[in-house]
């Protein structure tokens, strides 16, 4: 709800700074002549403008707060915004029917300033108590304890770590085998009569952290909450897969005919494109294609964006990606798809199985970009490979096409917000 308020106080503040921008411009006498011309073309940068927002994950909660770095994405968030309204104006006049330059100009200074004070007041309240959630936590482990501190770092979520109930608690956090146990059912089924939630630590953590603490998973966990068969939602998918997967092999093959030609030019060893052993679905083998970016292959290491093994040219194509094009073919051969936990080398996945539940994550098929990889940076060592695997696990417990769709509009992101 707390993001709801933000996005709607963001819309209301766009709009009355349209209307604050006409009244400046045009003055009071001219305002609905000036207000009725604009609000079609602005309502359209308006969707575009909180589009970029999101994608700079302005609507997070813990973004609402007033810190040096979220002021930095804040104003780049605006300057991409402004930037590619004039974009748009001039590339579709026919579609805005204007082309405000001053109007714009007044209308990003007026909203900047309302809306700065608006995040930062709200972010007062949800701190203030006056929309804080009052948790009690029943029983410690490494995750409650993981929780607290990151609840108490960033108040403006809003929550309120108390320690008794009867000090005016909403909800309750409970080890997750407790609400089984015959010693606490009465208890906590009373709690439900007061209107009190009842949590589970392994739910809360997830809806805190939007990834599973699979340290603390059982097996039979699993056996609950992970469906491993979604009809539509596969077959929705895979039609989406061969679609896309088409329209951007037409689209992206000049720039693959200009990259293998450069790629051959350049000081790699090798052919123009990598293949690579992967673990797929149900933990088979499949050859994924990739423009080589090394000098020459050295086997199964990790690699880092500071390798010295990465061509001028590689480094490019990582960097930005392209070196990815060649997986357009594997996404419609159905090895991958476009959303998923992305494919690891056969020789990483012998050394990542001893990670707790590892095998899970093999059974969806891995995809181009994923909830770890926009969540996550690429893994290293095994502990990193731990953490990604959190996120795998929330993926395929929660994957459907919305949480697809996010995850497409997430890795857009990195392409204006990487470096933030």
């Amino acid at each position: 709800i707390k993001t709801f308020i933000l996005f709607i106080g963001d819309v209301a503040v766009l709009y009355g700074s349209l209307v604050l921008t006409m009244i400046l411009r045009y003055g009071p006498a001219n305002f609905e002549q000036s207000f009725s011309a604009h609000i079609k073309p602005f309502s359209l940068i308006f969707v575009f403008w909180l589009l970029i927002f999101y994608l700079a994950d302005l609507y997070k909660v813990k973004n609402s707060g007033a810190s040096l770095n979220v002021l930095q994405t804040f104003a780049f968030a605006i300057f991409i915004s402004v930037i590619g309204s004039i974009i748009l104006f001039y590339l579709f006049p026919s579609v805005f029917e204007l082309t405000p330059k001053t109007n714009l100009v007044i209308l990003t200074l007026v909203f900047g300033i309302i809306d700065i004070g608006w995040r930062f007041g709200l972010t007062k309240i949800f701190i203030s108590g006056g929309l804080k959630t009052r948790v009690v936590f029943i029983g410690d482990s490494p995750i409650t304890d993981e929780v607290k501190l990151y609840l108490q770092k960033n108040p403006q979520i809003g929550y309120e770590i108390i320690s008794k109930i009867d000090d005016g608690a909403d909800m309750v956090v409970i080890q997750p085998n407790a609400k089984n146990d015959p010693k606490f059912i009465d208890f906590f089924y009373g709690l439900l009569a007061a209107k009190i939630a009842i949590v589970d630590s392994i739910k809360f953590y997830e809806t805190i952290f939007q990834k599973l603490p699979i340290e603390e998973i059982e097996r039979g966990w699993f056996i609950e909450k992970i469906t491993t068969r979604r009809k539509f939602y596969e077959f929705s998918k895979r039609a989406t897969d061969i679609i896309f997967s088409i329209i951007l092999g037409v689209i992206f093959l000049p720039i693959g005919l200009i990259i293998a030609i450069l790629t051959k030019l350049s000081s790699r060893k090798g052919p123009v494109i990598f293949k690579q052993e992967r673990v797929g679905l149900n933990n088979k083998n499949f050859i994924l294609l990739k423009f080589g970016t090394m000098k020459e292959d050295k086997g199964p290491l990790w690699t880092n964006k500071n390798d010295d093994r990465i061509t001028l040219l590689g480094k490019f194509l990582t960097h930005t990606h392209l070196d990815e094009i060649p997986q357009f073919y594997n996404i419609f051969k159905g090895d991958i798809s476009f959303i998923g936990p992305r494919a690891e080398r056969k020789e990483l996945v012998e050394i990542y199985r001893q990670i707790s539940h590892y095998e899970i994550r093999h059974v969806v098929k891995p995809g181009l970009t994923g909830w770890a990889q926009v969540n996550y940076k690429a893994s290293a060592s095994v502990e990193e490979a731990k953490e990604k695997l959190k996120y795998d696990i929330y993926y395929i417990k929660n994957r459907s096409l919305i949480l697809d769709f996010i995850i497409f509009l997430k890795t857009a992101r990195y392409f204006f917000f990487s470096q933030k």
